[in-house]
């Protein structure tokens, strides 16, 4: 199967998938598989620097800490890295606008999030999709 449709997903999705598994994994496993995961550099620092901000705070332990840097390496090194030109200001947490932005450079059809300010968004000037783990995986992607 080819893959075609971009997907961008965001930390929080990232992390809960490698650290605790069930639906948040089930969604990342189903966008490798089928979809081309594209990243910016500004979303690979986060990946980087949540697990062990996690650890510090108590949040995760180490074992947690080695799988999630395990998975997240795996993750990105089949991922498509995209060089965002525009800044965007559509969300209410700043933090998030460089995950939109990512999204509009590779021109993702969804963005996988757990992220309440992204997923109640309901004015994007783009065309994307914001989905919850659980809506990706009852998702079919037919887009073109």
């Amino acid at each position: 199967m080819q893959k075609q449709n971009r997907v961008v997903v965001d930390t929080g999705v990232l992390v809960s998938s490698f650290a605790f598994g069930g639906t948040p994994e089930a969604a990342i496993r189903k966008a490798m598989r089928e979809t081309v995961i594209c990243v910016s550099p500004e979303l690979l620092d986060e990946y980087r620097e949540v697990p062990i901000l996690l650890e510090r705070q108590g949040k995760i332990n180490h074992g947690q800490l080695k799988a999630l840097i395990a998975g997240i390496s795996i993750f990105v090194s089949d991922s498509l890295l995209v060089y965002p030109g525009k800044k965007l200001n559509l969300c209410r947490d700043r933090k998030d606008d460089m995950v939109l932005e990512c999204c509009l450079e590779a021109r993702a059809v969804i963005l996988i999030t757990g992220d309440k300010d992204l997923l109640e968004m309901s004015e994007i000037p783009f065309e994307l999709k914001i989905l919850s783990p659980g809506s990706f995986l009852r998702e079919i992607i037919n887009i073109e």
